[in-house]
């Protein structure tokens, strides 16, 4: 029998399916969500005349552009470029860029969805973006990227502002590049401001913001195992990638007394029995082709490949490299060995049938937008920085850090009345989902209908 919830969901996805045709990720996004809070929605008359969840799944505006540059040998090369302004209901619209080829709207539109719950969850006055161009980073000369870098702030210049749209790295930008579009956007802008956040220390960015969203990651994660009286000393824990989050989130949690035992990349998996050390893990994030297969006995790694990272027998598992990688024969694996919590490094890195399984098996997952929001914290403390023209010590910036996601933390746990899975613990992926709705549909109910 249908119950009321599945067919709220159904009657709900069917309108934006309909409005969003072929555009999987973000589609898949919404449903995730939907499912969680839908009947929150109907239980109260003012979230429901104003229509809100309907309303958060249109985006305020998505601009379109074209980004023409020159290569080294004077060729013109053409790219396209999108942002994504979701929502600016809690303050300027905030989010990444990524540069890779491939990208698409709908990644984007998922993106964006995403990071308004996530920045709802910070506490911070922040809205929700994404941006990025289908541009391929690898293999271009310096002067490639800068040229690129400066015809993109050229078309996106005008868009944002400090006070604006304030846009950060993601996949393929990182500090350097960030730089070079902050320093585009101060000619373009003829002035000085905090118009993009990861930058250079020198341009004005903050200390520990490279590092945040992957120490952001294991602060949550040690939060949700002393929920069930643990600690992380000892804990086997499984990453994929090998990229920014992973490598923070790895140097962190062997600090804290964690024994990593993987990272990966996309030809397979290298593996520590007994955890990386300090100078295995160094190896094994600057090794460079071939010889990033064949580590040296003492380092205690081996290189396992065509392999992913979840038949490990971890004890906590943390997916770090992209939407979708974990499907339902790695949640297979994952239960199978024993793992008890997953933390999402990536932006949605189940498909639902791996989440679905990990539920069934008992697993503790925290989402994303709970897990991997340090990243946009320190966004947001470095706005913060540049708002007060003020420079806070990297220790600073770190306790900050970790009080923001224990309050998140915290914000789930105060879900779990409604949000507690068959044993009594916190649902953290409903908990994510609502906590994040409530806060968006106060401010659609007292914003009015605009």
């Amino acid at each position: 029998m249908t119950t009321r919830s599945e067919t709220l969901l159904d009657q709900f996805m069917e309108t934006i399916t309909a409005r969003h045709q072929g555009e999987d990720e973000f589609l898949q996004a919404v449903k995730e969500v939907a499912s969680d809070v839908l009947t929150i929605e109907k239980a109260s008359s003012d979230f429901t005349a104003a229509r809100v969840l309907e309303r958060l799944c249109e985006a305020d505006r998505i601009i379109s552009f074209r980004i023409t540059w020159r290569d080294d040998a004077g060729d013109v090369q053409i790219n396209r470029g999108w942002r994504v302004q979701h929502s600016n209901l809690l303050g300027p619209y905030k989010g990444g860029l990524r540069w890779t080829p491939g990208l698409n709207a709908s990644v984007l539109k998922f993106l964006a969805f995403e990071q308004a719950f996530k920045n709802a969850l910070t506490g911070l006055p922040l809205g929700a973006a994404k941006g990025g161009a289908d541009f391929d980073p690898s293999g271009c000369s310096p002067a490639e990227i800068e040229r690129f870098a400066q015809a993109f702030m050229g078309e996106l210049s005008a868009h944002i502002g400090p006070d604006r749209d304030v846009p950060a790295g993601d996949i393929g930008v990182g500090g350097d590049e960030i730089g070079l579009m902050q320093r585009a956007w101060m000619q373009y802008a003829r002035r000085w401001g905090g118009a993009m956040t990861g930058k250079p220390l020198s341009l004005g960015g903050s200390d520990i913001r490279a590092e945040a969203t992957g120490y952001g990651l294991i602060y949550f994660t040690a939060a949700m195992l002393a929920e069930q009286d643990m600690d992380l000393e000892g804990k086997r824990i499984a990453l994929s990638g090998r990229g920014n989050v992973s490598s923070h989130a790895a140097r962190k949690a062997i600090q804290m007394g964690a024994k990593v035992t993987t990272m990966s990349g996309r030809a397979g998996t290298w593996y520590a029995a007994d955890g990386f050390t300090a100078d295995a893990l160094d190896w094994v994030l600057s090794a460079k082709g071939d010889a990033a297969f064949n580590p040296a006995k003492d380092l205690g790694v081996r290189f396992m490949a065509d392999t992913r990272p979840w038949g490990t027998e971890p004890d906590v598992a943390l997916p770090c490299a992209t939407q979708n990688e974990v499907e339902l024969d790695d949640a297979k694996a994952l239960a199978d060995s024993g793992c008890r919590f997953l933390a999402e490094g990536a932006n949605m890195p189940l498909t639902a049938e791996a989440e679905a399984h990990l539920a069934k098996a008992g697993v503790t997952q925290a989402p994303g937008k709970a897990a991997n929001a340090g990243g946009v914290a320190v966004s947001g403390l470095e706005m913060q920085q540049n708002a007060s023209f003020d420079r806070w010590s990297p220790d600073r910036v770190d306790t900050a850090l970790q009080r923001i996601m224990c309050d998140i933390h915290d914000r789930l746990k105060s879900e779990r009345a409604s949000c507690c899975t068959a044993d009594g613990g916190i649902d953290y992926r409903r908990a994510a989902n609502v906590a994040g709705y409530r806060k968006l549909a106060r401010a659609v109910v007292r914003g009015g209908v605009i």
